[in-house]
């Protein structure tokens, strides 16, 4: 009979230094981490060392965890912190573009080719809540308790952000 334990047991064992139990309170949320931090840097290498990173802050700071919080969404938090500084470190602005892939049709490419250049245009705040939630499919509650704000600031920020967005979009699509 297999012994599941509970993430309020991992949390407490993780605490006391068991790194056993941190990896396996992780493992359901790399995943999600991963796609939030390619989301915000569209750069694959890139998004591995922030992930990483992010998984070593959280494990020292693994004390700052709140009781009874759940890991997702503060870690997430540190991965959208951790990409902030990447880009802010940056001291070059070139645009790397993954090569299509063979199978993907052409209108795929260009309208995501646009959207991706259309992300970058943003400031990083406005990303964020984006990605979290079309590229995640994060419910807004999701989106405030990683944002340490309400559920209506998460709801508003997403549609200012995608009001921003539009005019990107449309610019984009005029000039092609």
């Amino acid at each position: 009979m297999l012994f599941k334990q509970s993430d309020g047991d991992l949390v407490r064992a993780a605490r006391a230094g068991d790194r056993g139990a941190f990896a396996e309170l992780l493992r359901p949320d790399y995943r999600a981490a991963f796609r939030l931090a390619y989301g915000l840097l569209q750069d694959v290498d890139e998004a591995e060392d922030v992930v990483q990173e992010a998984a070593f802050t959280a494990w020292r700071r693994i004390g700052n965890l709140r009781e009874g919080s759940t890991l997702r969404p503060w870690f997430l938090g540190i991965v959208a912190n951790q990409c902030r500084t990447v880009k802010r470190s940056r001291w070059w602005s070139v645009t790397k573009v993954d090569p299509p892939e063979a199978e993907a049709p052409v209108t795929d490419l260009a309208a995501s080719l646009d959207l991706c250049r259309a992300l970058r245009r943003l400031g990083h705040d406005e990303r964020l809540v984006l990605v979290l939630r079309y590229y995640l499919d994060m419910p807004f509650e999701e989106i405030a308790t990683t944002l340490g704000i309400t559920p209506k600031a998460a709801r508003t920020r997403v549609e200012r952000a995608v009001r921003r967005m539009r005019p990107i979009m449309q610019v984009q699509g005029a000039a092609v």
